[in-house]
């Protein structure tokens, strides 16, 4: 199947490459590729071309900019204690844990528990919700970013239905998802569209592959990692961030607020609980080489230091370059242990901005 861009346009010979390694995956696949407001690629390698894939981690960034939306209505102060709004919250040493410091990944609280007992409750907002109140730091809050895998969306999502009195997945549809026109991503995947998921698969036997597949955790509120989408609109929801928050005509976040989004917390530091160092910003993650020898950069080697987005467990990834002009969302159902899965994301976007210097 020949990929394709906007009707009448040919797809650039330079995205081969891209192609390429995509298709040497043998992986169900989508990318999209937005150059200057324009889609130049467009495509599904194995799958139909509305289907919808578990972004993982890649989904964190729509909870992270629903947080930036209320601060941005003086909802929510990004300094203000995460216990000013959520009071059971600041139990055993977590009441001077601000929301900035959980945007950056620095509350201390990696895991609520550990991350197996995290896992097995994730699907249960009541009792994820209470084992973040009674979990106590791990690393003094905003001392060191320690990424927070689960933790991150029952602690953000949990302060939004403080501040608004609604569910998560009601205000990110109302405020964020539907004003964008964003009708293929959903917190949570809805029964009726059970048929276009598509499987998670790993290369051996393992648990998340069992785990990821069940009907009840693709369709459960985990907001660190139960969002589904496509690529496309991944790659709209980052051409409306380069775009200073507006898409299409619409705009529901300002640019000042993407600019505080993508501010940098860390650069260089070795993150705590993924033992490598991670540029992070105020809720996403960010380009440029990579920190430390050899270590491959999602993002690509070649990535400008502005460049933000995030990965999902180097299956899935999302990121924009606004020094380019550029936009990439690159889909995979192919789990993966990160020392496979970290370069070829790598190499993707390597060949993607050779393509588009």
């Amino acid at each position: 199947m020949r990929p394709r861009a906007e009707r009448g346009s040919a797809i650039p010979a330079s995205l081969d490459d891209v192609i390429s390694l995509v298709r040497a995956r043998g992986a169900a696949a989508q990318l999209c590729v937005i150059r200057n407001g324009r889609v130049i690629l467009d495509q599904s390698f194995g799958c139909r071309p509305d289907a919808l894939f578990l972004l993982f981690s890649a989904g964190k960034p729509f909870t992270a900019m629903l947080v930036h939306l209320l601060a941005d209505r003086g909802l929510v102060n990004l300094d203000d204690p995460v216990a000013q709004y959520w009071p059971e919250f600041g139990h055993n040493g977590k009441q001077a844990i601000t929301v900035r410091h959980v945007l950056q990944h620095r509350s201390g609280i990696p895991v609520a528990r550990n991350l197996v007992a995290d896992a097995l409750s994730a699907t249960s907002w009541h009792r994820s919700v209470r084992a973040v109140e009674r979990a106590r730091p791990a690393f003094p809050p905003g001392q060191v970013p320690a990424y927070h895998i689960l933790s991150y969306g029952f602690i953000l999502g949990e302060l939004v239905q403080r501040v608004t009195g609604a569910e998560l997945r009601s205000v990110l549809r109302t405020e964020l998802l539907d004003p964008y026109g964003l009708a293929d991503t959903h917190l949570g995947l809805p029964a009726p569209l059970w048929q276009r998921h598509v499987p998670v698969r790993a290369a051996g036997p393992g648990g998340r592959q069992l785990l990821f597949n069940r009907r009840h955790v693709r369709q459960a509120v985990i907001p660190a990692a139960t969002i589904s989408s496509t690529a496309r609109d991944l790659a709209r929801f980052y051409q409306m961030l380069i775009r200073g928050g507006e898409l299409d005509g619409v705009r529901v976040l300002t640019p000042a607020a993407i600019a505080t989004a993508r501010q940098p917390s860390s650069d260089g530091q070795i993150d705590q609980f993924l033992h490598r160092p991670i540029r992070w910003s105020q809720g996403l993650q960010l380009g440029g080489p990579a920190p430390g020898a050899a270590r491959p950069q999602p993002m690509g080697s070649r990535s400008n230091p502005d460049t933000f987005g995030h990965n999902g467990s180097n299956c899935c990834i999302g990121w924009a370059d606004p020094a380019r002009d550029l936009v990439f969302a690159y889909l995979t159902n192919q789990l993966t242990a990160s020392i496979e899965g970290s370069p070829h994301q790598s190499q993707v976007s390597d060949a993607l901005l050779a393509a588009c210097p």
